[in-house]
């Protein structure tokens, strides 16, 4: 049975051969617990864990003592969000996100209400962006924390990370950006942009699944957590639990090979991208793009409505290709996700969004496939939508 073509690398990616490579030794030869000072076993884990904190730490502009390992981006934002909250609770109670976040930094949020925590969320203009002078006239002398994603996990759009730090910084207030789409995709300064906590797992960049971190700024200002997980004090205190190994040197290797490769690869991909989308157009009228068609989204993410097309029907049709798909209608079976809903995508022409992801093994042939497809798929069930 021939295998869907995979263009959804925003959910997933596989790992890159040369970092499954620099993995193999630690499952078997080199097991050691990084944690054991004792002897050789733990001395050469904890020298690996020591390289890849350094490889992920460059990948983002960062000094290698400020990245906290972790099991992925869900954790960090929690990690992140929770404890600096748990921490500075005597300074204030308020926190400032958008309604575009992932779930994981909104659930945070919302669990923390229980506690009696503010969180404003603004809201976002057609394309994504949230509007600066909003953020500005939220924050409060209560506001301990902002939390705004470095690109849109759906639509793709790179939200100003340096003039949200900018204002942040101004107005003495914390600033995290869950950065899981973002890391080994576009550039990341850290310190240019004054971000003062960031997250990134490794299962989106090609690197394994349950390996992530959490960058915390250790200077001009220290950031005090409070630890979520208790037991063991690892990750100077932030974090307990045995280190996976593997996972982190798997993490590090490729947020290595990112850094070497991105301004090629980011070329590449944004021209598939790009043909793509002129392909699909070619073809087929009442093509919507959502978000900015420019610098300022992702080069590997095309998120597009087709009107007069079921969601589900056309996620049906579609097993061929591997992508994410939802319904932009305002009623169906499916509802349109948290991010069309922000942005007014939803159509009352009834209507389908797909997220195409294009990743390191997309070839043109990829590309040509998924024009034919849709294209097919698409007359087709708006042929039988009219005969009904």
């Amino acid at each position: 049975m021939t295998r869907p073509v995979y263009l959804d690398f925003h959910a997933t990616t596989p790992v890159d051969p040369r970092v499954l490579d620099a993995m193999l030794p630690y499952f078997s030869e080199q097991f050691g617990n990084a944690a054991s000072k004792q002897h050789a076993y733990g001395w050469d884990a904890q020298k690996a864990v020591d390289v890849a904190r350094g490889q992920v730490a460059a990948l983002v502009g960062a000094a290698a003592n400020e990245i906290v390992f972790t099991s992925g981006a869900s954790e960090s934002n929690n990690l992140a969000i929770k404890g600096v909250v748990h921490a500075n609770r005597e300074r204030g109670d308020h926190v400032i996100t958008a309604a575009t976040e992932h779930k994981s930094v909104l659930d945070s949020c919302q669990c923390l209400t229980h506690d009696g925590v503010r969180v404003t969320t603004l809201g976002v203009d057609s394309q994504g962006f949230i509007d600066l002078d909003e953020l500005r006239a939220a924050i409060t002398d209560r506001t301990l924390l902002i939390s705004i994603m470095a690109a849109n996990n759906e639509i793709g759009v790179l939200q100003p990370l340096a003039e949200i730090g900018a204002i942040a910084r101004e107005r003495g207030v914390l600033f995290h950006s869950d950065a899981a789409q973002a890391a080994g995709k576009i550039p990341i300064d850290v310190a240019r942009m004054n971000v003062d906590l960031l997250s990134l797992t490794g299962h989106k960049y090609y690197g394994p699944k349950g390996a992530g971190a959490l960058f915390v700024r250790r200077r001009k200002p220290k950031i005090e957590l409070a630890c979520q997980i208790d037991g063991g004090g690892h990750e100077g205190g932030v974090r307990s639990g045995t280190l996976n190994t593997p996972g982190i040197v798997g993490l590090g290797r490729a947020a290595e090979i990112c850094r070497e490769e991105m301004p090629q690869e980011s070329a590449r991909l944004a021209a598939m991208r790009d043909r793509l989308l002129s392909g699909l157009r070619h073809h087929l009228d009442a093509v919507r793009v959502n978000g900015p068609l420019d610098s300022r989204r992702l080069p590997h993410n095309l998120h597009i409505s087709i009107d007069d097309v079921e969601g589900e029907a056309l996620l049906m049709a579609l097993g061929d290709i591997a992508v994410s798909t939802g319904s932009a209608c305002s009623s169906g079976s499916q509802a349109p996700s948290h991010v069309l809903q922000a942005i007014g995508a939803v159509s009352d022409r009834g209507g389908a969004s797909i997220r195409f992801g294009l990743g390191r093994p997309t070839t043109d042939q990829d590309i040509d496939y998924a024009i034919e497809r849709v294209t097919a798929v698409v007359k087709s069930l708006r042929a039988a939508r009219v005969r009904v």
